[in-house]
């Protein structure tokens, strides 16, 4: 009895085996982290365009509202187009003119296509694959369902 007594006393410290396990345990749980965390991220960059195409084209209705029509490119929400009086213009409509969570700059169409039935511009980011016209594109349209 004495004997396994004195060999527990000696044994200090941790065995190749278990650091090798918590090392094991620990690489699983951060490789599940990453995937949580980068569906999460994919998620925020999605709502975060969708938001800004939102505020563009709020904008844009405001615009529309005060000028009595619609502006015929993106930068007229920012900086008053030459050929309009600056009592009308009454802008910037919009502040920023930010570029997408992927840094590409939001496209605007007016007359618009997809928004052709409301006589309403269309306002898109083309979405985590940097190309306009996939399914991925985040715009101001009705989704088709």
């Amino acid at each position: 009895m004495a004997l396994f007594r004195n060999r527990r006393r000696e044994r200090r410290g941790f065995t190749l085996m278990e650091v090798l396990i918590v090392l094991a345990i620990l690489v699983i749980l951060g490789a599940t982290a990453v995937g949580i965390f980068s569906g999460a991220q994919r998620t925020a960059e999605r709502r975060a365009a969708q938001i800004q195409v939102e505020s563009i084209d709020q904008a844009s209705e405001r615009y529309n509202a005060i000028v009595g029509m619609y502006p015929m490119q993106l930068i007229d929400l920012n900086q008053q187009p030459a050929d309009l009086k600056p009592t009308k213009w009454s802008g910037p409509h919009i502040e920023d003119l930010p570029a997408d969570p992927w840094g590409n700059q939001y496209e605007y169409l007016y007359p618009g296509q997809q928004n052709a039935h409301l006589g309403k511009p269309d306002v898109w980011s083309w979405g985590p694959d940097g190309q306009s016209g996939t399914e991925d594109d985040i715009g101001n349209w009705p989704a088709i369902e």
